[in-house]
């Protein structure tokens, strides 16, 4: 699977267009059951890493709708082998609820020999040591729809029905040109499939500033799952996309409109006190070697400007809606000030 998960080493096709692989475990944890999961306090462990953004979004929504009694979460490093993402933050370098040394081993337990990508997030169901399932879309609206019954109280609505449509109608945009978008930039193989994936990129940024120019959130007047998912490529694009991936047009900080609202949900809780920049950049830069070679990780950016004032509360709008915020973070989910923007604003 030739994406940040990558398990060949290889991410750069020459001569062509990069094409993500989206064949995951369809399996889902519903209240019903229907595929053998239910929903069941303390049964699962969502595996994520903090510098990949798709599983950046799982730990955002746990957070938001005070998951984190129900689920338990295990946090893989920045860098991986070729083989699988590995728990070397831990004693030991093992999960210490899993027992295991790679989320490979989790998948493996389930599908011996499994063949496509070894991808964070994961849930695994922890009494059996199985994946149940890596399909990070539909695990978010999930976590959303069909764990309500142990949602914190004053959880918010991420996904309310009467918007759907329009939600799923902008987070295929978003996906398409802008998450999907900055890697279709990076990893393309030749000068033409860049061109192409850059003008998309930057058509839809130049979309989504006029849309939220007189709006603060992407869909109605409250955080969506749509805000959720384009906040995570938001966070990484000057630290990463910029360069890295040859995004370069312009940075998150010259685009005003992106920059504020990129701001906004940063200081809102539940999402800047997810974001590891330390991880973000080791991860990148020292694990994608025919991007770059050297695997030197850069110093920048400067990250103080993410707690100045963002102004957007001037446009309205209620994040949690009828809801509260979440409360402080999970013991033992902290990340480190110095690899945040808080210890540099000082």
């Amino acid at each position: 699977m030739t994406d940040e998960n990558s398990t060949t080493g290889a991410y750069v096709t020459p001569g062509t267009e990069f094409t993500r692989d989206q064949r995951y475990i369809a399996t889902r944890i519903t209240t019903d059951g229907r595929d053998g999961f239910p929903v069941e306090a303390g049964r699962y462990r969502l595996v994520v890493s903090r510098a990949c953004p798709w599983a950046n979004r799982a730990v955002i929504v746990r957070r938001l709708l005070g998951l984190e009694g129900a689920i338990s979460m295990g946090i893989c490093g920045p860098t991986h082998d070729r083989r699988s993402w590995t728990f070397d933050l831990d004693p030991g370098g093992v999960d210490p609820v899993l027992g295991i040394e790679r989320i490979q081993d989790a998948y493996f337990a389930r599908f011996p020999g499994y063949e496509r990508g070894i991808t964070v997030p994961a849930m695994v169901d922890v009494s059996s040591g199985k994946v149940v399932t890596n399909d990070y879309a539909q695990m978010t609206l999930d976590l959303s729809t069909q764990w309500r019954g142990l949602q914190r109280e004053g959880a918010p609505d991420l996904y309310p029905e009467h918007l759907r449509d329009e939600i799923d109608a902008v987070v295929l945009a978003v996906f398409r040109d802008v998450n999907n978008g900055v890697y279709r930039c990076g990893f393309a193989g030749s000068q033409d499939a860049y061109g192409r994936a850059y003008d998309r990129l930057f058509a839809r940024l130049d979309w989504l500033t006029e849309r939220l120019s007189a709006q603060r959130y992407l869909v109605g007047d409250t955080i969506t799952e749509a805000d959720v998912r384009l906040f995570t490529t938001l966070a990484r694009f000057d630290a990463v996309y910029h360069g890295h991936f040859k995004c370069n047009r312009s940075k998150l900080t010259e685009m005003p409109v992106l920059w504020a609202y990129a701001r906004d949900l940063f200081q809102t809780p539940g999402f800047g006190d997810t974001i590891d920049f330390d991880h973000i950049k080791r991860h990148y830069y020292v694990v994608q070697v025919d991007v770059n070679p050297t695997q030197i990780v850069p110093n920048g950016p400067d990250l103080t400007g993410w707690l100045t004032p963002h102004g957007r509360e001037a446009l309205g709008g209620r994040p949690f809606g009828d809801g509260t915020p979440p409360g402080p973070v999970h013991p033992g989910e902290e990340v480190p000030p110095e690899h945040t923007g808080a210890a540099m604003a000082g």
